[in-house]
């Protein structure tokens, strides 16, 4: 039988990091003396400027979470009708669609990548297409010059929900770069996080204009440019991310360790196991382990014998997005058929190549 883990706790599927309390203290400090909370503060205008950097591109504003951030790009676009996305996605990804009133149209995905098959897109461009806004699976980067040659072509804008492609790089670029406009989540759980919290990411002066007063309310330098909400973040969030920005190097070389010892581990017990096919010319940034199963029972057997063993993997992504009861149903199987046997095992900053060994020992017994 299966031993427990090691450290002989549960292992969640990902457990959030944390800086030590003494330097997030030192920006509490200048917090209590600044008195500003929010309404775009230093700690805010500092993380901006510190992403801008890292990432490399022009614009960055940080908004209170990633689902926002991609309602804002939608509405920033002046999208009203049809947008192609991808089934195989968070709901959010969904979800923020239908919320601004415009229309997903779903297309398969590739069964290697997992992301939208490119090939797929134009036989569902009509005339009323406006957008293609599509999810970088895993942070694994879809077809960004395909789908930039169709947009191109049709005259459609394209919006990347990177909530998992923090610190990716395609083609020596930061992934978030590529596009209109790029999001990205800096959920507790993400790579990156700021507690709750998220990005639009552009390099177009007018889109970034009005990111900045939609996100305000409307307002920008105090006048009224437009009808807004508000999405701001707080000084106590962007004080967070300030302390795990420069530590996001270090958590992707500790998840690349892990990621390649599962990969190693699954390679020599040879059980059938597979994972998605990571893009070339990509810097990748381990954000997610996941393996597909050979189908929909195995996958239950796995988690629930996981499960016993206070192993917490995720079904994740499930559902397929276009079986959502709130969108009007056109068969994806690809999408549909991974959905039902992808399981993402556990990967954060902290997992032990012992507790690494350990969950494939148990995934091996309950085979």
């Amino acid at each position: 039988m299966a031993e427990r883990l090691i450290e002989n706790k549960p292992i969640p599927v990902t457990e959030p990091s944390f800086p030590p309390l003494e330097e997030y203290m030192e920006y509490l400090k200048e917090i209590w003396e600044s008195k500003q909370l929010t309404n775009n503060g230093s700690m805010v205008q500092k993380l901006e400027a510190e992403l801008r950097k890292y990432l490399g591109v022009k614009h960055c504003y940080y908004v209170t979470n990633g689902t926002l951030a991609l309602q804002l790009s939608i509405k920033a676009l002046n999208l009203t009708g049809e947008i192609i996305t991808t089934p195989f996605s968070f709901v959010a990804t969904t979800s923020a669609i239908i919320w601004e009133q415009c229309t997903p149209v779903f297309v398969d995905i590739d069964p290697k990548t997992l992301n939208i098959n490119p090939d797929l897109i134009e036989e569902m461009i009509t005339e009323k297409t406006e957008a293609i806004l599509v999810t970088h699976v895993f942070g694994n980067p879809c077809d960004v010059d395909r789908i930039e040659e169709i947009a191109n072509r049709y005259k459609l804008k394209v919006i990347y929900d990177g909530a998992h492609a923090f610190g990716v790089e395609y083609k020596g670029q930061s992934l978030l770069s590529f596009g209109d406009i790029s999001t990205v989540s800096f959920h507790a759980t993400k790579l990156f996080g700021t507690v709750e919290g998220g990005a639009v990411i552009t390099n177009n002066d007018e889109i970034a204009h009005k990111i900045e007063y939609l996100r305000n309310f409307g307002m920008s330098n105090g006048e009224i440019w437009g009808l807004g909400i508000n999405a701001k973040n707080s000084e106590l969030h962007a004080a967070f991310g300030l302390c795990m920005l420069p530590k996001v190097n270090e958590f992707i070389s500790n998840r690349k360790i892990v990621s390649q010892t599962y990969d190693k581990l699954f390679l020599i017990r040879n059980i059938g196991i597979t994972k998605p096919s990571l893009v070339m010319n990509a810097r990748y940034n381990y954000a997610y382990y996941p393996i597909v199963l050979s189908n929909e029972k195995m996958l239950s057997k796995v988690m629930n014998d996981l499960q016993t063993k206070s192993i917490f993997p995720k079904r994740y992504f499930y559902p397929s997005l276009n079986t959502l009861s709130y969108v009007t149903y056109r068969s994806k199987a690809i999408s549909e058929e991974i959905s039902k046997k992808i399981l993402c095992l556990p990967l954060y900053n902290n997992l032990t190549i012992e507790n690494a060994e350990g969950i494939v020992n148990n995934i091996i017994e309950s085979i």
